[in-house]
């Protein structure tokens, strides 16, 4: 059932455990990941850039599918339909789209702006029945376009977005979007754990979660991580699922170049990818 992240979230805090976001790209990444969220009793979160729902031919398409497809599969396990970094204006065609939770990323605007258009964009997200996310101190590598060099936000800043209503935080730690490269220092838990201590009981999600070593997980978890963001990871087991199909020449075998047959072992992968996350992450058998 489509529903906003709030609850979902607040129950992961409480719970010491964290409910995955994994980006879709098309029916076959988000029938994979619905149909493992369902088989391991699992919530949770659809992920999607503002690129990917132009590649998809709009967020109304996008809607429509995910409403679809919960319907079609019989998905019964919590779902949240949930715009991934999303601009002031993004925001707004996701609600009337019919998204069920929307990130708002204005961390690379002045704190006070960022301010000004999350407040606002809270009492609209609310009004209909939306979680919202925002963000302080950009994520590092690049996503859509948007590059963050990987700052660690400012304690008191993430504060002061969290006063405005929101109903989590993003707040960059040292992760990265992409690949972690071999100096990559990790996670900054110090600044992690000064952020919960400024917002309280505020789900805390962690962008970036691909390569990042388990135990850095559970401890972030634990300092009141509830959200973790995978979707590099899901990409690159595709693309070698995929890779191997055709290197093979399986896809020359019978009618192998079928799409459903030619894109089967790629989905199969993301399936073993969101498994994984689930695991690790603490969500199965929480919905």
């Amino acid at each position: 059932m489509l529903v906003s992240a709030t609850e979902m979230l607040k129950k992961a805090k409480e719970g010491h455990y964290a409910v995955g976001q994994f980006n879709i790209n098309n029916l076959e990444w988000t029938k994979a990941i619905l149909a493992t969220a369902q088989e391991l009793n699992s919530p949770v979160i659809l992920g999607v850039s503002e690129g990917a729902g132009k590649y998809m031919t709009g967020f109304k398409t996008v809607a429509a599918m995910v409403k679809a497809m919960i319907e079609e599969m019989n998905i019964t396990v919590p779902v949240a339909l949930h715009l991934d970094h999303g601009t002031y204006d993004g925001c707004y065609k996701c609600i009337k789209a019919g998204f069920s939770s929307i990130m708002f990323d204005g961390s690379h605007y002045p704190i006070e702006e960022n301010v000004e258009k999350t407040k606002e964009l809270v009492k609209v997200a609310h009004a209909m029945g939306l979680s919202i996310e925002a963000e302080v101190g950009s994520i590092g590598g690049e996503e859509d376009g948007v590059v963050g060099m990987g700052e660690c936000a400012d304690p008191d800043e993430c504060k002061a977005i969290a006063d405005l209503g929101i109903d989590f935080l993003a707040a960059g730690i040292g992760n990265i979007h992409g690949k972690y490269p071999a100096n990559w220092q990790g996670l900054s838990f110090e600044t992690l754990d000064k952020i919960q201590a400024k917002t309280g009981d505020m789900p805390l999600v962690l962008h970036g979660g691909t390569g990042i070593p388990a135990d850095m997980i559970k401890k972030a978890i634990d300092l009141g991580v509830a959200k973790i963001n995978v979707n590099t990871e899901c990409q690159l087991s595709f693309a070698a699922a995929t890779r191997e199909y055709i290197e093979a020449g399986k896809d020359q075998q019978g009618k192998g170049y079928d799409p459903r047959k030619l894109l089967a072992p790629g989905a199969a992968a993301i399936k073993e990818t969101v498994k994984e996350k689930m695991e690790l992450f603490g969500s199965v058998g929480k919905a």
